[in-house]
């Protein structure tokens, strides 16, 4: 270069740096938006429970309201399901209470039965190995009982904080269900003209994904539960209404939810029935994730989340990694929402006629 002369940039160099400074704006962004998340998560996941109780409840609502008015019609989905979950959950509670004498009986004969196990080969384990652990884990609970006491008060707050979220979630709900259409043309009301169609595109996509997946991931769930329930009952595994529960709640984690239901439940039939049912239990997570992974989710969830299986994975972990299980649930839904609304933009955009 000569004295006096300006220094060039090449396109590719002019044009990286064009990319540079967005990117990092953008990543700015996100970084704040996540950090106001961070410090009201609770608020974020009232809401988004709110969101998914919608999507269930919602079209139940419609029917209903053929018939009734609106509000009593909402009133009596709203108080209907929560009568359902109730009753399930105290249909549980009672399977619990009912086989616990026997549980107790066959759990402390399972656990002479692992030792044993253990004590051939190929572990070889030391006689008594089980029962020294069984009591180094009483001494430890009985020289750190304070420190577990305020350890347990403290999580009363944890309590009450989820109890808040579940209110908040329920509140949300209702309105949502009954003049969520009118909240919706508020909100676009406020926004300028020049976007408004955009928004109205990119909203009914993320609406019609979200509530597809809700609709999907419930029944796969509920698929799950039942295959689950029946495989344990017919093995004579006890608890198989409380692990079939547990395998509809964890199911909602996709890929890793399942195995570790399963896994669980192998525990326990390991303890209760011996080696070869808990075996059987590990031969089900292998066949309910085969079902789950090439059966359920490409008929039940193609039509409304189209991601690879490779994204949701990464997806789930990197939910679980930023915000632990709240975050593992929430990562799919909300990738298959931004996903659908940058499509139907684009398909707007291309579908749009030529401007002059």
């Amino acid at each position: 270069m000569q004295p006096g002369t300006a220094p060039t940039v090449t396109p590719f160099l002019r044009t990286a740096a064009a990319y540079a400074w967005r990117l990092l704006v953008v990543g700015a962004l996100v970084y704040s938006l996540f950090a106001v998340l961070g410090r009201f998560h609770e608020i974020g996941v009232a809401v988004f429970l709110g969101l998914v109780i919608t999507a269930l409840l919602r079209p139940l609502a419609d029917v209903v309201a053929r018939g009734l008015p609106r509000p009593l019609a909402v009133a009596l989905t709203v108080l209907g399901s929560i009568a359902l979950v109730l009753g399930v959950l105290a249909l549980v509670g009672e399977a619990v209470a009912g086989e616990r004498t026997t549980l107790v009986r066959e759990f402390r004969t399972g656990i002479i039965r692992i030792e044993d196990w253990l004590e051939r080969p190929p572990f070889r384990l030391e006689p008594g190995a089980l029962s020294d652990l069984q009591a180094r884990i009483g001494q430890f609970l009985s020289s750190h009982r304070s420190t577990l006491v305020s350890t347990a008060l403290s999580g009363a707050h944890h309590v009450v904080a989820v109890l808040t979220t579940l209110a908040l979630a329920l509140f949300s709900a209702v309105f949502f269900i009954h003049s969520g259409d009118r909240q919706w043309a508020w909100f676009k009301e406020q926004l300028p003209a020049s976007v408004r169609d955009r928004v109205a595109v990119g909203g009914g996509a993320a609406w019609r994904t979200f509530t597809g997946y809700t609709h999907g991931i419930v029944l796969v769930a509920a698929v799950n539960a039942v295959l689950v329930g029946i495989a344990l009952w017919l093995l004579g595994v006890p608890l198989a209404v409380p692990l079939a529960l547990l395998e509809f709640l964890a199911a909602f984690v996709p890929l890793i939810g399942s195995p570790i239901a399963l896994a669980v439940a192998a525990v326990v039939a390991l303890a209760s029935q011996g080696p070869l049912v808990a075996g059987i239990v590990v031969g089900l997570i292998v066949v309910i994730g085969q079902i789950e992974g090439h059966l359920l989710h490409p008929i039940v969830m193609s039509w409304a989340v189209r991601l690879h299986p490779l994204v949701v994975a990464i997806t789930v972990i990197a939910g679980s990694i930023a915000a632990g299980i709240v975050g593992a649930v929430v990562a799919v839904p909300l990738v298959s929402v931004v996903w659908s609304v940058h499509t139907a933009l684009r398909e707007a955009r291309a579908a749009a006629p030529p401007e002059g």
